[in-house]
């Protein structure tokens, strides 16, 4: 992770509304986060999902041509995988199915294969195979089927484990398993699923080698996930969360409820570009709802974003540590127009965030970049440089390199949100108010060209980042350059910093 060690829209306004009543919440002390008793609705999206109370049914009877499949013959789908076509239907019937009790037992489809779930028909994994659907056959669907029990190992999935292209999920339950739910490649559609209670992630996009695009996750209920708490088994490791995308190129990430999961709900991580993230709700995560990591032009519009990173950032605060970790957090990321995509800035307009710790931090690490030991996404470098090794001196001194060797949170434009904090609610009296812009004082490596306040006098004054026409409810406090420069209202949008333009603040209204 790359942390610093590694005008109000109506149509925001109705989404907080229905967010409140359909959760039955006010600003009161909250219900125990971990079992929300009714998935919220919005009036700018669809109504948000709700697949794990309600999960979608499958065909009660074998469609034509498909193969059926026997619960009560242990790995019988694997078999009848193995012997027939591709482009085959397979019907699993109602019950428990098993495969072989080997941890490579998998079922390795074929390119175009369809697997349906009759209504209870579970493929469970026995706390014995690694896998569940593996192999790299192209275009195959899964629809209508819960997988459980599957122990996947740390950054593995169980779902399209080998990270095979075209593939479609959809209205699958995949629950407590170890590693990812599923893994993800390109073009693939993971629509209406619940992604509950696994040990990891309920989806890692990676692929290795890269090569994921147009990924589209839709609909979907993403909660629990990482109960094998990961970043305190490996601190640091930076491998936890709701969904993890690593170097996707395209994404749409819509209408999804992402919620209670320990860690942080949505991270892009280590050059992705664009993504559009919207009519999403995120919701009493522990750690960020949204971390945006060493990557390029996003939209991320009409998200609601409450209760979020109470756990984490109060852990930090209670260290004495003083760095404003936020609910969205942009670390080393940015608009880019030399990147194609459908922005060339990050907009975040139009949200909702209540009730959060803190609200949204741009942060710049001035010792992170290629080459530098301290990248902790180590051999990676920017989207603009091939060649990681060209990026030494003398060459880094100089243009186009000194720019393009580093990752830059730049072209942020944070307008029309509306951010709400109730410090009582949130419960703490200092360190969960923050809105920053800031960078370190870069002092590594001794061959840096970044070192002393170079990177915070960009972040703060001169990569076009700015705040306009938002509303603030409550207590808000603003950090500007580095940590030690926390503001106020008149201050921040004084000459100095001349942020929040057009914006309002009312200290009393948060409550």
């Amino acid at each position: 992770m790359g942390n610093k060690r590694r005008h109000w829209a109506p149509g925001a306004a109705l989404l907080a509304l229905a967010l409140l009543t359909a959760t039955g919440c006010e600003s009161t002390p909250d219900a125990p986060a971990t079992e929300p008793t009714a998935a919220p609705s919005t009036s700018a999206a669809r109504s948000v999902a709700r697949a794990c109370a309600n999960p979608g049914a499958g065909p009660a009877k074998a469609p034509a041509g498909a193969v059926p499949v026997d619960p009560a013959v242990v790995g019988d789908l694997a078999s009848k995988t193995r012997n027939s076509p591709p482009d085959t239907t397979f019907w699993l019937r109602p019950g428990k199915h098993r495969l072989d009790p080997d941890r490579y037992a998998q079922v390795v489809p074929k390119k175009g294969d369809r697997y349906l779930g009759a209504p209870g028909a579970v493929l469970d994994g026995g706390r014995k195979n690694q896998y569940a659907f593996a192999g790299t056959a192209r275009d195959v669907t899964i629809r209508y089927l819960t997988v459980q029990h599957f122990v996947a190992p740390q950054n593995e999935g169980v779902v399209n484990h080998d990270s095979a292209d075209g593939w479609v999920i959809e209205h699958a339950t995949i629950q407590n398993n170890s590693g990812a739910a599923l893994m993800a490649g390109a073009r693939q559609r993971v629509v209406a699923n619940c992604l509950r209670d696994n040990g990891q992630y309920g989806l890692n996009a990676y692929k290795g080698g890269g090569g994921i695009s147009d990924l589209v996750v839709e609909d979907n209920e993403i909660v629990g996930n990482n109960t094998d708490d990961w970043e305190r088994r490996q601190e640091g490791c930076g491998c936890t969360g709701g969904v993890k995308f690593w170097a996707v190129d395209g994404a749409d990430v819509r209408g999804n409820w992402v919620h209670d999961n320990h860690g942080a709900g949505l991270w892009a991580d280590t050059d992705n570009n664009d993504f559009v993230i919207e009519n999403n709700v995120l919701d009493a995560n522990a750690g960020p709802a949204l971390i945006y990591e060493t990557s390029y032009n996003a939209i991320i519009r009409n998200n609601t974003i409450r209760r979020n990173n109470r756990v984490e950032g109060r852990r930090y605060a209670d260290r004495g540590d003083t760095f404003p970790y936020a609910t969205v957090y942009l670390s080393e990321s940015g608009g880019e127009p030399r990147i194609r995509a459908r922005t060339d800035k990050i907009e975040i307009y139009r949200n909702v965030l209540e009730n959060n710790w803190s609200g949204i931090t741009l942060w710049e690490n001035a010792d992170r970049f290629c080459n530098s030991p301290a990248n902790t996404s180590s051999g990676d470098c920017t989207l603009l440089v091939k060649d990681t090794g060209r990026c030494v001196k003398p060459a880094i001194d100089k243009a186009p390199l000194y720019a393009d060797c580093r990752w830059k949170t730049q072209r942020v434009d944070i307008h029309d949100n509306r951010f709400v904090l109730d410090k009582s609610v949130v419960e703490c009296t200092e360190m969960c108010d923050r809105m920053a812009v800031l960078s370190n004082y870069g002092t590594y490596p001794d061959w840096s060209p970044y070192k002393g306040e170079k990177v915070a006098e960009a972040i703060t004054h001169k990569q076009d980042n700015r705040w306009h026409d938002n509303v603030y409810l409550g207590p808000w406090k603003f950090v500007a350059y580095d940590p030690s420069r926390v503001l106020d209202f008149d201050e921040w949008q004084g000459m100095d910093y001349r942020q929040d333009a057009g914006s309002t603040l009312d200290i009393r209204a948060g409550g």
